[in-house]
């Protein structure tokens, strides 16, 4: 379920990254195997409360480009018709505040949508205390009262 998911979303992003399918019309993700073995890496389905709803899903790892160590959101998807109700923030709020520390997070390369997502949530998230920049988004979480979602 996971990988259809994320074919889902890697097929979204390469209307901006310009990412393309293979002869069998797969998006390759070569790192997907690895969110299975690696403790450095944990994936998560974003579901309804009360309902189990599949709404979603997040992937995070500790592979940042611009921290020493850290936290980072690998890939992120909200279903299109679960968006612009808070679903996401709520989900974002939920992987920050279980993984205390410094976050690299990168919007989809070239998605202005993805970037005033992520600029929304993490400024509301640190009270504007993040940086942006070569395409990152650095906070770190460790001083923070873990804000509620």
């Amino acid at each position: 379920m996971l990988f259809r998911l994320l074919q889902y979303s890697l097929f979204e992003e390469s209307l901006s990254d310009q990412n393309d399918m293979d002869e069998e019309a797969v998006y390759a993700y070569p790192w997907f195997d690895a969110y299975f073995k690696e403790k450095e890496r944990a994936a998560f389905f974003i579901k309804e409360a009360g309902t189990d709803r599949l709404l979603g899903f997040v992937m995070i790892n500790n592979y940042v480009r611009k921290s020493r160590s850290g936290r980072s959101i690998a890939e992120f998807m909200v279903l299109p018709k679960f968006r612009r109700k808070k679903i996401g923030k709520t989900a974002a709020f939920m992987c920050f505040n279980m993984y205390r520390g410094s976050w690299d997070v990168s919007p989809a390369c070239g998605s202005r949508p993805a970037y005033l997502f992520w600029k929304s949530v993490i400024d509301e998230y640190t009270g504007e205390n993040s940086r942006y920049e070569d395409g990152i988004f650095l906070f770190s979480n460790v001083n923070m009262e873990k804000p509620a979602p």
